[in-house]
């Protein structure tokens, strides 16, 4: 192999992108790819199939003594992988081949496999992908290993896996480099194989409770259902503008009308707003609306399924985020939206009913305002300084002000709160869910209301939809609806204190040449 000093000897040319820089290491290796195909080796074939998979091989055979694999020898295991470290000692060489399930050692002789596909091997290196075929054995060291009786190149790699000691370390290269992050550290693809696990067990439960999934539209006319910047963009044939969704809520609240009665979509959304360990502008969400239900009814089902999640990935409701315990057992904590302020924020008293002192307190706090902001907004403002990071053990908040919350049934016992739940669990909120208006011409007043906000600048208020207005005059039934930020979840079960680790392409910057 090069000297590490030769391997960035060559520097990429002016203008020359990263991606494409040529260097000692990757000559060498179309060097040898180019002696494979001389040897009328194809480097890239699609003929071998395996039949195994290395992790089921483990499962059925790790167990096994020396004398119970030799009696088991005529059982030939096929498999296919990326080999991952490899030792030669001139006639016979040992390789770690690593596929989706795990790793086994492979044992390559010359005697064993034959002369001319000993020599082609030899010329194989560290990221080539092959495919072998033999029966299982241990070695002196007791290591469950395949005695290689065919090995074929399936995959010439051209470039060098980044050096086996220190891996893939660098956190914004494992992220624009997903793939090399996904072949160099195991704990990478575990967080991947938990966050499936998590889906699939949101799925089964809300099937199980009667509930179709459904897709709704990905570019719409008008972008509603949440209060956020949208990203905009432009239909040629049709000559309009359009704009990628911020959220599916009033589709699927427009197909509670049309009588499906219990709808989930399980999805992407996207919003225009900066990025951090909490934000990507590109998210998933699951959004859910049951007809003939309260939001009081979808936070003992939240409880339920956030625990299912919880035991399908960490086989207990107990779980540790960062460091600390948190427990998931039912019944959550339950505050009032105001009581959360007093208690956790110890917001003086009259600062609760007081527009001006409210937006004081606010603005100390960092808050920007504009003008029309009212008592909702700056309590809203004060409550994330103040409140929500002390949340870490899970918590629902309800009563939050009508002010901040246009599609939400207002409250009968309060007219400034709503029927709405959030529900935060390590300091950060991770759901939302309430008793959906169905009142068309309060919903119309409100949307009239969020009009005025946009006329006075503020981008994030929602549009005016006459079409959802007239969907709710046909009657929706009273219902209730909840959305859960996937890949929050996924962060608090898989204990990453970034959104960008549970993304498998988190947006950045474009590589810099």
């Amino acid at each position: 192999m090069a000297d590490k000093a030769e391997q960035n000897t060559k520097e990429p040319q002016a203008g020359t992108p990263r991606i494409l820089e040529d260097n000692s290491l990757i000559r060498q290796r179309r060097k040898k790819a180019a002696e494979i195909k001389g040897m009328g080796v194809s480097l890239f074939p699609n003929k071998f199939r395996p039949r195994d998979k290395i992790g089921d091989i483990v499962a059925r055979y790790g167990r096994m003594d020396s004398n119970q694999l030799e009696s088991r020898a005529e059982d030939k295991c096929s498999i296919a992988g990326r080999i991952m470290a490899l030792r030669s000692f001139g006639k016979a060489a040992f390789v770690k081949l690593q596929d989706r399930s795990g790793s086994l050692q492979i044992h390559v002789q010359r005697d064993g496999v034959g002369q001319d596909k000993y020599q082609v091997f030899k010329k194989l290196e560290v990221g080539d992908i092959i495919g072998v075929s033999g029966p299982l054995f241990r070695t002196r060291t007791q290591e469950l290993t395949l005695r290689a009786e065919n090995i074929i190149l399936i995959t010439k790699s051209f470039r060098p896996l980044p050096e086996k000691f220190h891996g893939l370390t660098d956190v914004e290269a494992r992220y624009r480099q997903r793939y090399l992050d996904l072949i160099m550290n195991q704990s990478t693809r575990d967080i991947f194989l938990a966050r499936a696990a998590i889906v699939k067990t949101i799925r089964r439960r809300l099937e199980e409770r009667g509930f179709l999934e459904v897709e709704t539209p990905m570019m719409q006319v008008i972008p509603g259902g949440a209060t956020a910047r949208p990203f905009e963009t432009y239909h040629n044939a049709l000559g309009m503008k359009l704009y990628l969704r911020v959220a599916p809520e009033l589709y699927l609240k427009r197909l509670i009308v049309g009588g499906m009665e219990r709808v989930y979509e399980l999805n992407r959304n996207f919003r225009n707003e900066g990025i951090s360990v909490r934000h990507n502008p590109e998210f998933t969400m699951l959004e859910f609306y049951q007809a003939y239900a309260t939001y009081e009814d979808l936070m003992v089902f939240t409880e339920e399924l956030v625990g299912d999640c919880a035991k399908e990935v960490k086989g207990s409701l107990k779980i540790e985020y960062q460091g600390r315990e948190i427990d998931l057992s039912p019944p959550w904590r339950n505050l009032d939206f105001r009581t959360s302020l007093l208690e956790i924020g110890g917001v003086p008293p009259d600062v609760l009913f007081d527009v001006q002192a409210a937006l004081g307190l606010s603005r100390e706090l960092g808050g920007v305002h504009k003008a029309g902001d009212g008592l909702g907004k700056a309590l809203n403002k004060i409550f994330e300084v103040l409140v929500e990071p002390e949340l870490w053990q899970p918590t629902f908040i309800t009563g939050f002000p009508k002010e901040i919350s246009p599609l939400s049934r207002t409250c009968d016992h309060d007219p400034d709160v709503v029927d709405r739940f959030e529900f935060f669990i390590a300091g950060r909120e991770t759901g939302n869910g309430f008793s959906e208006l169905n009142d068309p011409d309060d919903q119309l007043e409100r949307f009239q209301g969020q009009q005025a906000e946009r006329a006075a600048g503020d981008d994030e208020a929602q549009f005016m939809d006459l079409d959802y207005v007239r969907a709710l005059e046909f009657g929706m039934p009273p219902t209730a609806g909840e959305g859960i930020g996937i890949d929050r979840l996924v962060m608090l079960l898989t204990d990453q204190p970034s959104i960008r680790e549970v993304i498998l392409f988190p947006l950045l910057r474009p590589e810099q040449g």
